[in-house]
């Protein structure tokens, strides 16, 4: 292993000392491209100290002393991107970006890209961006939110905060974090072009350019030909992305940085000017195989790897300092030289920098309180707005109840946006965002592209922004598509960035079983395992319009001023639900203007006072529950009900103060019985010592039929009256 990494760290220099320099690529001049050989001695400053990074963190993982998982090495081409984007340009990258950030560093007074780096590659808690969380290159102070993505799922988000930057300046947001004028970088590599996160943001970003509507974003495909060691075509890039409607194509290679810059220049220009989307197409190689790990002479011989290595872009720099007489070959040698000895002396430093030691430590930006609260800015009504006095004034069902509370936010907030399929002009399919186009305009309420991941990467790239995003989602079986949206780039945020940054927003999610008339799998679906593990993320379930109302509210603030991704699941089955035992009762509904109180986050809705049963339910449950209680209470059941709420984190300690001295628990699940909430809530009372009797109902581990074969396999008002019986011993 250290053979292999010592003749790594010689390629460079060995072909360098020996004279191996390639030649020209690009017929490319310094002035064509704009650069002088002061900037151009810069670069390969920037490009070497990338490099050195790199094998220096090669050589500790080897000895057990670093954690190198990924690096820049035949990228360093990227640097000429850094270069000719300005530093408030925020740059989503992938991990191969290392002299982008070092290039983008070195431009800024007081930065310490070589020591930050060094930190970061040794998982040191000093390390100022991720706090030793990960080997993420990012940088708060130059607008470089760290990344974690292999799959390019940074992209979606890279579209939305680009829409956010037209949409703050038409806004007049004069609190945005980004200029006005900025554009929005992302980076990814060949491979993790053909994923379909990558397909949809590039499709988004086209169709936005095609309409003639501002998107000032650059995607930066650097094009290394392989996927760890599957091989893209050659020409596929340029095939599949040269001539997209609504997206300018530029390309460069990446191997000579005078080149790449000129290209970056390019679309630089095209994209400041036209506020435009565009696509640049950067030539690199990928030297030392995919990862600290791979070995890649098993998949590529031998004479395939040494022509990769022969087109090295250090050797390429080195060769325009010596034609343009900035620098002899001994001058070259002489600072590598003594960059490596700075390098490795940085890294051994870093070494004795400590770690993170405990769980507290990890966790902490999950959950920590703000920093600041930030104020809500008061929204502009538009003059023709459409009048909400009588709908407030008379009793409403839950959709409706739900749209007037997110008129409600936006009229307290005007940095709160509601986007997602169909929720514009025809107010949702549900109805629940009816009338707020016309009250609050398109560029506050709009419709988006049919594709989860465009939705919920739109949310977190406006709330990069400043904006609070309030995504829906149509249908909870819909969220699959876009799980990672949440799982890895919303929520995991703050936790690599250490707190520095934060995503909130508000996800609406249609959602849960009992729809009639309109049924199967994907118009119901009853599990909410897909956001219950994903630690950070707060999910909540109204189980009436008046709690939607209150917990809505809760919601907006936990976003606004504690910073948090929320996600908000609607049950479908009770949008227009009116009544709860006969018709006529109106006992689901309510009248907005008399709706007071609070739901607060931690905190259930406790009906009735029953002290032989607690049923502890959520959502559909809750209104099954009611139904069930009333028979139970004919039947000499005194039974109180527990309605959850939040889901997640679970309200744990308000539970068993609500449970109190009932000697019986029931837990009501509408979810499956693997995944549910049910089996937290059982173990949590468990190992909190409760010595009540315990009984679980949940709905039965199937996808849902269509038609009337769906009762089957989920929880009923009769289960329920049958469950409760059977625990307390009754008839």
């Amino acid at each position: 292993m250290a053979g292999a990494i010592a003749s790594f760290a010689d390629g460079f220099l060995e072909r360098l000392s020996a004279g191996k320099i390639p030649a020209p690529l690009t017929n490319t001049t310094l002035d064509e491209a704009g650069l002088d050989v002061r900037a151009l001695t810069h670069l390969f400053q920037s490009q070497l100290f990338s490099r050195r990074l790199d094998l220096e963190a090669r050589r500790l993982g080897a000895e057990k002393r670093g954690f190198y998982s990924i690096g820049s090495s035949g990228h360093e081409g990227n640097a000429a991107v850094a270069r000719a984007f300005r530093t408030s340009d925020m740059a989503f990258l992938h991990y191969r970006s290392g002299a982008f950030l070092i290039e983008r560093a070195r431009r800024e007074p007081g930065e310490m890209p070589i020591w930050n780096m060094a930190l970061s590659f040794v998982a040191s808690s000093e390390d100022p961006i991720s706090g030793g969380r990960h080997k993420v290159i990012g940088s708060k102070s130059l607008f470089v939110p760290p990344q974690t993505s292999t799959i390019a799922s940074h992209l979606p988000k890279a579209v939305g905060a680009a829409f956010s930057i037209a949409l703050a300046r038409t806004q007049r947001k004069d609190d945005a974090v980004m200029p006005h004028n900025a554009i929005a970088i992302c980076s990814f590599g060949d491979a993790s072009s053909n994923h379909s996160t990558a397909q949809g943001a590039i499709n988004t970003a086209a169709l936005t350019g095609y309409r003639g509507l501002p998107l000032p974003l650059l995607f930066v495909c650097e094009d290394n030909g392989i996927g760890i060691s599957v091989k893209t075509p050659d020409g596929w890039i340029t095939a599949n992305y040269g001539a997209r409607p609504g997206l300018k194509y530029f390309s460069g290679d990446g191997r000579d940085v005078v080149d790449a810059y000129r290209a970056s220049v390019e679309a630089e220009n095209f994209i400041r000017g036209r506020r435009a989307p565009a696509f640049l197409h950067i030539r690199t190689v990928r030297l030392m195989g995919h990862a600290g790990s791979d070995v890649e002479q098993s998949y590529r011989d031998r004479r395939e790897i040494e022509i990769e290595a022969d087109q090295d872009p250090l050797l390429h720099s080195a060769r325009r300092l010596i034609d343009a007489g900035a620098a002899s070959r001994d001058d070259i040698l002489a600072l590598y030289e003594k960059t490596t000895a700075q390098i490795r002396n940085v890294m051994e430093m870093a070494c004795t920098r400590p770690k993170l030691s405990s769980a507290e430590e990890v966790v902490k930006p999950l959950n920590a309180s703000p920093a600041y609260i930030r104020r809500s800015r008061k929204g502009e009504m538009l003059p023709a707005a459409p009048n909400d006095a009588r709908t407030k004034s008379e009793p409403q069902h839950m959709s409706r109840l739900i749209s007037l509370t997110l008129a409600e936010q936006m009229e307290r907030d005007c940095d709160i946006a509601v986007f997602g399929e169909d929720v514009a002009k025809k107010g949702g399919v549900y109805g629940a965002t009816t009338r707020l186009q016309q009250k609050f305009g398109p560029a506050r309420v709009f419709d988006t592209p049919l594709d989860e991941q465009t939705i919920l990467g739109m949310a977190i790239g406006l709330a990069h922004n400043g904006f609070i995003p309030c995504p829906e989602i149509q249908f909870l079986a819909y969220a699959h598509n876009a799980e990672d949206q949440i799982r890895g780039e919303a929520a995991s945020l703050s936790f690599f960035s250490n707190g520095q940054y934060d995503n909130p927003m508000v996800i609406r999610v249609a959602g849960l079983a009992y729809q009639k008339g309109f049924g199967g799998h994907f118009h119901n679906d009853n599990s909410v395992a897909v956001f219950r593990d994903i630690p950070g993320v707060i999910l909540a379930c109204p189980s009436s319009g008046e709690e939607a109302v209150k917990m809505m509210r809760e919601a907006f603030r936990l976003a606004r001023n504690e910073r948090r991704v929320v996600v908000f699941v609607e049950p479908i089955a009770l949008y227009g639900t009116k009544d709860l035992h006969s018709d006529g009762d109106g006992e689901m509904s309510a009248v907005f203007e008399n709706i007071d109180g609070d739901a607060l986050f931690g905190d259930i809705n406790l009906i009735g006072k029953g002290k032989e049963l607690a049923i502890v339910t959520y959502g559909n449950g809750t209104y099954l529950s009611r139904r069930a209680e009333k028979r139970l209470s004919q039947s000499g059941v005194d039974a109180r009900i527990i309605d959850l709420r939040w889901l997640t984190p679970l309200p744990t300690a308000s539970i068993i103060k609500a449970i109190g001295a009932c000697k019986h628990v029931l837990i009501v699940d509408e979810c499956r019985k693997t995944g549910g909430p049910a089996e937290e809530i059982m173990t949590a009372l468990y190992e909190n010592g409760s010595k009540q009797k315990m009984a679980r109902i949940a709905g039965i581990d199937t996808f849902i039929p269509l038609g009337p074969a769906a009762d089957t396999v989920l929880v009923s008002e009769d289960g329920i009256v049958d469950a409760a019986l059977a625990l307390i011993g009754k008839p």
